[in-house]
């Protein structure tokens, strides 16, 4: 199997600007560029199969230059939607560096600005010498742009399709740079850049995209679809990442495996097979999460969070940090817990049972659980040995109802 199947193996190839672009891949050792807008601080998982497209292509021998769009940052790309909210030069001139530092740190690719070559083009020279290599009628074809057009799209968005094509343009004429990879929304971008420099150089430069990576639903992973997995560790720790994966559908976590790890075909497939039989051991999960998180964090981390996740709904809990225990349960509502209480007492005024009634029913049931040990006496006494470094305990009510208790 040629490095060009193992990619089409994986699902990692939507569409290909030439059929060159096979051979290109498989027996040259070219220069390629891909490219992210500063929208945020942080990568996150739905950017991650792009960027592991960058580091398999530079592990072959090819050369990755990762683009971040300062300039075209604050410009936005077209939604399917709507227009994009604008951020703040500020705000772009953080993001920028944040997403340098953690590139850089991650991926160890070349990374460029656009603002860098953007900055310093007039307006008039802009029209001149970019614009006028564009028909309306042409644009107007390209998907994006034609899916806006009953909502309305302004000009600022319009330009984006020419700014994209003029960066393509830029790393190909100062770093030799032949290809573009995207994902597949990026497609009419894409072939506006090879058309911008075919007509400006004469020359032919290439492309191709990525089916992007969706849930079971066909929704995307990102940040504007909410509870966004972020590869910034410190915005969402290895737990909350290992939690993500270890719940992953059955139906899509061998397609994640392809797409989201340098497993082999072999490994995988072995993987596949063992899930298959045997799919509530969730066996493709955790390999899924351990090996992601190992690439974005190190093994120790991963061990961290298999750890956690084995002892923080067990009698082990005891064993981790107060602070493992507040990263681990963001989410899980919290109460202020004042001690030397009675069990009774400390349930009603916590509102996690609305009368004393109703709190002897669950003690008497043994459905009140203090950092997974059950508690059946009535008259049990809340104080210091219910807690973690005398900071936090966790309270259970029922089978799924969770309670951070934070000591005052």
């Amino acid at each position: 199997m040629t490095f060009f199947e193992e990619l089409k193996w994986r699902g990692l190839i939507k569409d290909i600007s030439d059929p060159k672009i096979e051979d290109l891949i498989n027996n040259e050792k070219i220069t390629f560029y891909i490219g992210t807008d500063p929208t945020g601080d942080s990568l996150h998982i739905g950017h991650f199969s792009s960027f592991l497209m960058a580091e398999r292509l530079a592990r072959y021998g090819h050369h990755a230059i990762l683009l971040i769009g300062g300039a075209t940052g604050l410009i936005g790309d077209p939604k399917p939607t709507a227009e994009r909210a604008m951020i703040t030069k500020e705000e772009v001139e953080h993001n920028v560096n944040a997403l340098t530092n953690q590139v850089k740190k991650v991926f160890n690719l070349e990374v460029v600005n656009n603002y860098d070559w953007s900055k310093n083009i007039n307006f008039i020279d802009f029209l001149r010498d970019y614009g006028k290599f564009f028909s309306i009628n042409y644009m107007l074809d390209k998907d994006i742009i034609r899916r806006r057009l009953d909502a309305g799209i302004t000009y600022t968005e319009f330009s984006y399709m020419i700014m994209q094509s003029l960066d393509f343009l830029w790393l190909f004429e100062h770093k030799n740079c032949l290809m573009q990879v995207a994902g597949q929304d990026q497609w009419g971008n894409i072939t506006a850049g090879i058309d911008l420099i075919r007509k400006k150089t004469g020359k032919e430069a290439y492309g191709f995209t990525m089916p992007l990576i969706t849930k079971k639903d066909g929704t995307k992973f990102g940040k504007s679809e909410g509870n966004a997995i972020w590869l910034d560790i410190n915005k969402t720790s290895s737990y909350e990442m290992y939690q993500f994966f270890i719940n992953t559908e059955d139906e899509m976590v061998i397609d994640y495996l392809k797409k989201l790890t340098f497993l082999s075909k072999e490994e995988i497939e072995k993987i596949e097979e063992s899930h298959t039989k045997t799919p509530e051991l969730r066996i493709a999960q955790k390999k899924l999460a351990e090996e992601v998180i190992s690439f974005l964090h190190g093994h120790a981390e991963y061990e961290k969070a298999l750890k956690i996740s084995e002892s923080l709904f067990s009698e082990k809990v005891t064993e981790l940090s107060s602070t493992d225990i507040i990263n681990s349960l963001k989410g899980v509502p919290n109460i202020e817990v004042t001690l030397n209480i009675s069990i009774l007492d400390f349930l009603v005024n916590n509102h996690i049972c609305s009368s004393k009634r109703e709190a002897r029913e669950f003690v008497t049931a043994g459905a009140i659980n203090i950092n997974n040990h059950k508690i059946t006496d009535l008259e049990y006494i809340i104080d210091n040995k219910d807690t973690i470094d005398n900071k936090v305990m966790i309270i259970k009510k029922g089978k799924k109802n969770y309670y951070l208790g934070l000591i005052k």
